[in-house]
């Protein structure tokens, strides 16, 4: 009976101890478990944290982008049939082996290294001979074979505006001619109903092309609804390029600087012009440059002007998220020929004194940049 007693009591204090031992096991599991959840928590939410930053400096992060387009005036690639052909355009070609690099051989490199070039072609590619008739006193029908859009392709020329008074020399199938040779060459222009439209570096930039001559209300009409269209198709710059002005006057007269004015205060991002066949001033007008006659180029109207010189604007415009931010500015002082006692048609950039005298030039005539006008990058600020 007493061994019984003894032995009842011992197997209840192992019963207590085993139970002791179940709880306490229990109670550190959940304690463990609570422990590792708190854990895994906290790692989760530090992961969570670090994607939050990592998404945020993607959101922080600006997407930058720079694009140069350089712009040159009158290129009339072609001659009159009434001028001397030994001292034309076409003869120059001729003699070069019918080489189209040599006309733009001084140049291309300028060309070639920014992301877009565009000029004012003032002629037709047509073998048409059905002349426009431009009625009484001293007139000039210019036309060039077709081949010569070549010399734009050799020059790294990308763009074109045909809008001008010579555009029509061989009537609507002249027209009709030009327009085709450009676009069998991908050539793009802009001008009398057309538009450049185009995609450089993922940044759309158009191309305006207008005859100036008079400040209607039907041209101002068209402006502004031209400008709305390629903003509308996602331009994020605009850049209308005008032939207008009076020739060979230095100042533009007040239908340029009012046509000028109108484009800048509905939308674009600068003012182009040519026309008077000599360079004339350079104006800031609300951070935004007017170029009123980048004179001529590669000219085929005259072959020995007494008036050579000319320049090109190379225009960087910087963009953040896709916004225009900003633009810097340079002239390229040149002349319309390699050599000085004639024409030989190979715009040729200045150096010296040449070069130092244009600038100067510029700057006597362009009363709002304050002097800033230089062959090294400027802002208008």
């Amino acid at each position: 009976m007493g061994k019984n007693k003894r032995r009842n009591k011992k197997k209840a204090k192992r019963l207590r101890l085993i139970l002791f031992s179940s709880i306490f096991i229990l109670i550190s599991g959940s304690i463990f478990y609570r422990v590792l959840d708190k854990k895994d928590e906290s790692i989760l939410v530090s992961g969570n944290e670090i994607e939050k930053e990592d998404n945020l400096k993607e959101e922080k992060a600006v997407k930058k982008e720079e694009i140069i387009i350089t712009a040159a005036g009158d290129c009339t690639l072609g001659t009159d049939t009434n001028f001397n052909y030994s001292s034309s355009l076409n003869a120059e070609v001729a003699n070069s082996g019918n080489d189209y690099g040599t006309l733009m051989k001084n140049v291309k490199d300028i060309f070639g290294k920014d992301d877009y070039t565009i000029v004012n072609l003032e002629t037709t590619f047509t073998e048409s001979n059905d002349k426009l008739n431009k009625g009484e006193g001293r007139t000039f029908n210019f036309k060039g074979p077709k081949e010569f859009v070549n010399i734009l392709k050799e020059g790294n020329i990308e763009g074109v505006t045909i809008s001008n008074n010579h555009i029509y020399d061989y009537g609507q199938k002249g027209f009709t001619d030009t327009v085709n040779t450009l676009k069998k060459a991908n050539v793009d222009f802009c001008g009398e109903g057309y538009k450049i439209l185009k995609e450089i570096k993922g940044i759309k930039v158009a191309f305006l092309g207008y005859q100036g001559w008079m400040e209607t209300e039907e041209l101002k009409s068209k402006i502004k609804a031209d400008i709305e269209e390629m903003r509308d198709k996602g331009a994020l710059l605009v850049i209308p390029y005008f032939h207008w002005g009076i020739e060979r006057a230095n100042k533009p007269y007040n239908v340029q600087v009012n046509l000028a004015k109108f484009s800048i205060d509905n939308g674009v991002d600068m003012v182009l012009g040519s026309h008077p066949h000599v360079i004339q001033s350079i104006e800031n007008y609300k951070g935004k440059m007017i170029v009123y006659s980048l004179g001529n180029f590669s000219f085929g109207g005259n072959s020995n002007p007494v008036d050579k010189r000319t320049f090109m604007v190379q225009m960087k415009f910087k963009f953040e998220d896709d916004k225009n931010v900003g633009a810097e500015y340079r002239i390229i002082p040149a002349s319309i020929s390699s050599v000085k006692n004639r024409n030989d048609y190979r715009p040729t950039p200045s150096k010296g004194e040449e070069k130092v005298a244009i600038l100067k030039e510029l700057n006597n005539l362009s009363e709002t940049l304050n002097g800033k006008i230089s062959d090294k990058f400027f802002t208008l600020k």
